[in-house]
């Protein structure tokens, strides 16, 4: 068993087990509506077993990054239904991430209106802007009823997804965004049902996950989690035990699959508080993607080992857009261009070379 071994996920039957991860793009540069040159990046990585959009917002709550596209307007869910058309034609699979960024903004998004959290803590750091970089601010804590009110917009976000025409939605609880700050003792310091305990700390993920998979099915919704993550001033008391409990409740849900990105080795942009992959393999029996720095090797030695049934790739699969047949025929990789990683033209997105056939 290797990484072109055909897998099931859900209901779906792939081709592979080299899928793409999602890789937020910025290319979405009119009301956050998803176009023609996201459709043909998108159609061109279709030979992937399965892919995984960049991170989509969920509401304009949702916001904290230029660019980004939403699943939260008819227009966004138009633009979104030329992507799945293409990649549908070229025989793809695509599920869309639905992301609330929580903490991770700035009142520019919002209208001066403060960006939300767990609880009132504000992050280390700044982030850019429409204007520039700007110094985090401290959130508002979300009520629950506010809560209440953005799990729905998961929900809603969803059913959006399904109507753009992808074949699911993986959930992003990772990378410190909101579901991952409610799940962490460093960034929820709330006395109610949704603060203290790991078990209420989950409390918002479990709800989201119930209402996503009783709207659209459990076999197309995927759930994403970073245990080990500390990126966007993550902190965590015991994080091994932690993501192990929310590992193991997870299975009750038959998901499609589980998504980790894996620290393993470290995480070499952000530094990691590192939780090893077996543990979580230990504590999820359902489909487990890796992700996270991978190789070839690497992910052929993770799949054959029982640790991952299959890989997710982010800069190879930018950079390859025809990564499973370089793989298969051990080719020479292309080299990526960071610098054009969040720009807004085709440079860097569209012109990444295919192998020539003969």
């Amino acid at each position: 068993m290797n990484l072109l071994a055909p897998i099931k996920i859900g209901n779906y039957h792939l081709r592979n087990r080299i899928f793409m991860a999602p890789m937020t793009r910025c290319r979405s540069v009119y009301n956050n509506v998803p176009n023609d040159m996201m459709a043909r990046y998108y159609a061109q990585r279709a030979s992937a077993g399965l892919i995984i959009t960049e991170a989509t917002q969920i509401s304009t709550k949702g916001i904290g990054y230029p660019y980004t596209p939403g699943i939260h307007t008819s227009e966004q869910i138009e633009g979104w239904k030329q992507v799945t058309k293409a990649v549908h034609e070229k025989g793809g699979i695509i599920f869309l991430q639905l992301w609330h960024v929580g903490r991770i903004s700035h009142p520019a998004f919002h209208n001066g209106e403060l960006p939300v959290a767990p609880s009132a803590i504000k992050p280390a750091g700044s982030i850019y802007t429409y204007d520039g970089m700007k110094e985090f601010v401290t959130p508002h804590a979300l009520s629950i009823d506010e809560i209440k009110s953005v799990v729905q917009d998961y929900v809603t976000g969803a059913k959006n997804a399904i109507e753009a025409g992808f074949d699911g939605v993986e959930i992003h609880g990772a990378n410190g965004y909101l579901i991952d700050q409610f799940l962490r003792d460093g960034t929820n310091d709330r006395e109610d049902a949704y603060g203290g305990c790991v078990e209420n700390r989950a409390r918002f993920l479990f709800e989201i996950v119930e209402g996503i998979c009783a709207a659209i099915g459990s076999d197309k919704t995927g759930v994403r989690l970073s245990p080990s993550g500390t990126f966007n001033d993550m902190k965590d008391s015991d994080p091994q035990s932690h993501f192990s409990y929310i590992c193991e409740k997870l299975n009750s849900f038959n998901l499609a699959y589980l998504h980790i990105i894996d620290a393993l080795e470290g995480d070499i942009r952000h530094g990691a508080n590192v939780v090893e992959l077996s543990v979580l393999r230990e504590a999820y029996n359902g489909i487990l993607i890796a992700n996270g720095g991978y190789t070839l090797e690497r992910g052929n030695m993770s799949i054959q080992n029982g640790l991952a049934d299959a890989v997710a790739f982010a800069v190879l699969f930018l950079a390859n857009p025809d990564l499973p047949e370089r793989f298969k025929s051990n080719s020479e990789l292309n080299t990526p261009d960071p610098a054009s990683f969040y720009t807004q033209d085709e440079k860097g997105y569209l012109d990444y070379p295919a192998l020539q056939c003969d």
